[in-house]
């Protein structure tokens, strides 16, 4: 093997096995194309049935959902969808949620014989060559691949955003972001600043104000909902989304579309003042912060719940960036590059949106190859 020659290759690469690329790696199964490690040599290439292989940088099953906090549990965790052809088995409602979800995947993996391929970080995705249906070049730190499309399903827990402020370095206290959070009962005694207009913000206000005091701040005022979240909103919640990518802009979350709804365990927060809302501080101090009126507040911790970005630095070599920050999207493929879809991405972020992005991610890629006509080099 050369070092121009790829150590492996697979018509279709998946990189990423949590939700989405577990959906995508099921749609490819149930349209017949095989783990690469199935194939059988044959005399006839042209009959050889189209491959694929799943890279996932985990230790185990589970994606994201192995690192959320413990406290976080079943009974309080968002809606999530059950993965396609195999529903979740009874909930216990005081479970992890990192246990039972971890467990579901697993399942799902053996019985479906996906064959991830782990711990396999991904670096880089390049073009091979200059022909535009030509095939990318996948380096990993187990080696690299030839594809001649790539599904990523990345996810975003891998980066979280953390905002940057006058001070910010100087404070004595300390500083995390919820990608770190562990438990409440690190905080006890301690006065925890909370950062962040998101699910996870109020859900962690909650938690922590129940063994010390907090104080919420956000950049906007939130939206809350005493309504159901039915199915047109949500269809309409994700069509917004959806025209950010399309025009190439950087996505919204689709929470800051649709608003926080209020749950009887945060009209309970409210209740305990958890929930009084500041206007965001001007400057971080050693001791704490300097309020929007000119006044001080000291603080012992900060916790940034300020959300996520999508893990696509691997991507960069195939420059899709555009002028408005983002990747222009049509459905789940690059506009600019049909061998490449993202899922996961914008308005495939929510986890009923994963699944239904793996399913069109599958029938573009194979769209895209059989309009090849070929089977192999």
């Amino acid at each position: 093997m050369t070092a121009t020659q790829p150590d492996a290759e697979a018509d279709v690469l998946v990189i990423g096995a949590g939700q989405a690329g577990l959906s995508a790696a099921y749609h490819l199964a149930r349209r017949g194309v095989v783990p690469v490690a199935s194939v059988v040599p044959s005399t006839s290439p042209a009959a050889a049935p189209w491959t694929y292989a799943v890279l996932d940088a985990e230790e185990g099953p589970g994606g994201a959902w192995r690192h959320r906090w413990k406290s976080l549990r079943m009974a309080t965790v968002n809606g999530i969808s059950d993965l396609p052809g195999i529903a979740k088995p009874e909930v216990d409602a005081s479970e992890p949620s990192s246990e039972f979800l971890t467990r579901y995947f697993s399942d799902y993996e053996q019985q479906l014989g996906l064959a991830i391929q782990r711990p396999v970080k991904v670096r880089t995705v390049s073009r091979q060559d200059a022909d535009p249906s030509g095939r990318l070049l996948i380096q990993t730190s187990g080696g690299s691949w030839s594809a001649r499309a790539v599904i990523n399903a990345t996810g975003t827990w891998s980066r979280p955003f953390w905002p940057v402020y006058p001070g910010q370095f100087t404070f004595r206290g300390r500083q995390l972001h919820v990608a770190d959070y562990a438990s409440a009962e690190e905080f006890r005694g301690q006065h925890v600043l909370v950062v962040g207009g998101g699910i996870s913000a109020v859900g962690l206000l909650d938690e922590i104000s129940k063994v010390t005091s907090t104080s919420w701040f956000t950049r906007r005022e939130p939206v809350w909902r005493d309504d159901d979240f039915d199915q047109k909103a949500g269809h309409d919640a994700v069509a917004l989304v959806e025209e950010r990518v399309r025009l190439g802009l950087p996505p919204q979350s689709v929470v800051a579309v649709t608003g926080l709804l209020w749950t009887p365990t945060l009209r309970a927060a409210q209740k305990r003042g958890a929930l009084n809302r500041s206007q965001m501080f001007t400057a971080i101090e050693p001791g704490g912060v300097r309020l929007a009126d000119g006044g001080f507040l000291a603080a012992d911790v900060i916790l940034w719940a300020t959300g996520f970005r999508a893990e696509l630095e691997h991507l960069a070599p195939l420059h899709l960036r555009g002028p408005g920050g983002g990747i222009a999207m049509d459905g789940t493929q690059v506009a600019a590059e049909p061998r490449v879809h993202l899922v996961g991405y914008g308005p495939s972020s929510s986890t009923i949106g994963a699944n239904r992005a793996g399913r069109a991610a599958v029938a573009g890629v194979l769209r895209f190859l059989e309009g090849k006509h070929e089977r192999h080099d």
